[in-house]
């Protein structure tokens, strides 16, 4: 059963990712990966707003969290298609394009996850309060 979770929740994620990466295109070009990082941003902002939340919600069903993370996360989130878009980038004569891009990617990856931990803590903390 958690593998039919976790391919229902990858499919879902992935249709996202294809809307992302087309919708960034189309308002940015394709000289630069920018629907990647979107994704791979936006993805550790919510894995970290999701893990945060499961800890403070200790309840909640392997299900749904496998449903959420390894699934719709999975699906969404481009590791492979990050490494394929860099290394691109360095093939095309875009060194410079390639090394901003890595570290704007691994940058701005963990900083949307601390941020989305930070969220949720001082959401419960309020809720304490």
């Amino acid at each position: 059963m958690n593998y039919l979770i976790v391919f229902l929740g990858a499919g879902l994620g992935g249709a996202f990712r294809l809307g992302v990466n087309q919708a960034a295109a189309r308002l940015l070009g394709l000289a630069f990966p920018f629907g990647t990082l979107a994704v791979n941003t936006v993805g550790s902002l919510i894995m970290g707003l999701l893990t945060e939340y499961f800890v403070l919600r200790s309840g909640l069903s392997q299900e749904l969290r496998l449903f959420l993370t390894t699934g719709i996360l999975g699906g969404f989130t481009t590791f492979s298609t990050f490494s394929l878009d860099a290394v691109a980038l360095w093939e095309r004569g875009q060194w410079v394009a390639s090394l901003i891009y890595v570290a704007l990617s691994l940058f701005l990856s963990l900083a949307a996850l601390v941020v989305g931990l930070t969220i949720i803590r001082l959401l419960a903390q309020g809720q304490t309060a």
